[in-house]
């Protein structure tokens, strides 16, 4: 890394074969990992840390301070781990001192224009599609994908391999192996074809499908579901997910089944 045509602050740790490219903006108290590539016109501020094989786009801009009036400048972070990659103008805001970071994982593409607000936390493997805007305190499971367009409300959680529409307004919990579209946001089965690509087999995924039958298709109230749940559906890892993601839920999950559009 050696270019001049850039501003890399002198207490910003990078490796030694990350590239920069020109006109882009390095503040104190960042760290950057090995093989990463840092395109033209990013901003990285202070309280960055940058994995290992990343690629962050033209107009990037990470981890300026929350767009939180509570914020008092307290010290903070966005973390991501290796090998993700940040398109265009996407905007990553660090943490307060709620969480004290923002944090996204391993192997995640965030699209173009996004938008994670402070003390958001991104699993592994998530997709964030085009002009995807999270709210502050959003969490989302590994592999889960949010389809361009998506508002997410804060403090909203989002369960691994869950698959919601483009355009989508998410208000309720999104839980884990479903996909969801519709408005108000709706279940409208179970992610199937994300499971398959991810090694589940169908018998797992038929276990899952009469998990959902019972919560969302069966005319069962939420406490009657998870009442059938327990009682009467073998422990699974798949099905024990389920049952805690309910009930630690602060605002509810989304709609069930319905035909009506």
């Amino acid at each position: 890394m050696n270019q001049p045509l850039a501003y890399v602050h002198p207490g910003a740790k990078i490796a030694t074969n990350v590239v920069i490219e020109p006109f882009t903006t390095i503040h104190n108290n960042v760290i950057i990992g090995e093989g990463t590539w840092i395109g033209s016109n990013v901003t990285i501020m202070e309280g960055a840390r940058i994995g290992k094989n990343c690629k962050i786009f033209p107009g990037a801009v990470i981890s300026a301070i929350p767009q939180d009036l509570k914020y008092e400048g307290e010290d903070s972070l966005v973390i991501i781990g290796d090998n993700t990659t940040v398109r265009e103008c996407a905007t990553i805001n660090r943490g307060t001192k709620a969480y004290g970071k923002t944090e996204i994982g391993n192997n995640c593409l965030i699209m173009a224009t996004a938008h994670i607000a402070h003390d958001c936390i991104i699993k592994d493997h998530v997709i964030i599609v085009n002009a995807v805007t999270l709210a502050g305190h959003v969490e989302i499971g590994e592999y889960a994908i949010i389809g361009g367009l998506t508002g997410v409300h804060q403090f909203i959680h989002i369960g691994k391999h869950a698959m919601i529409s483009g355009g989508s307004l998410v208000r309720k919990d999104v839980p884990p192996f479903v996909k969801a579209a519709k408005e108000p946001l709706s279940y409208i089965g179970i992610n199937s074809i994300g499971l398959r690509r991810r090694g589940y087999d169908s018998n797992k995924i038929n276990e899952i499908q009469n998990i959902y039958r019972i919560l969302f298709q069966k005319n069962n109230n939420t406490t009657q579901a998870l009442r059938i749940l327990e009682a009467e559906i073998d422990a699974t890892p798949e099905r024990d997910e389920l049952i805690t993601f309910i009930k630690e839920s602060q605002r509810g999950i989304m709609k069930g089944y319905s035909s009506n559009f």
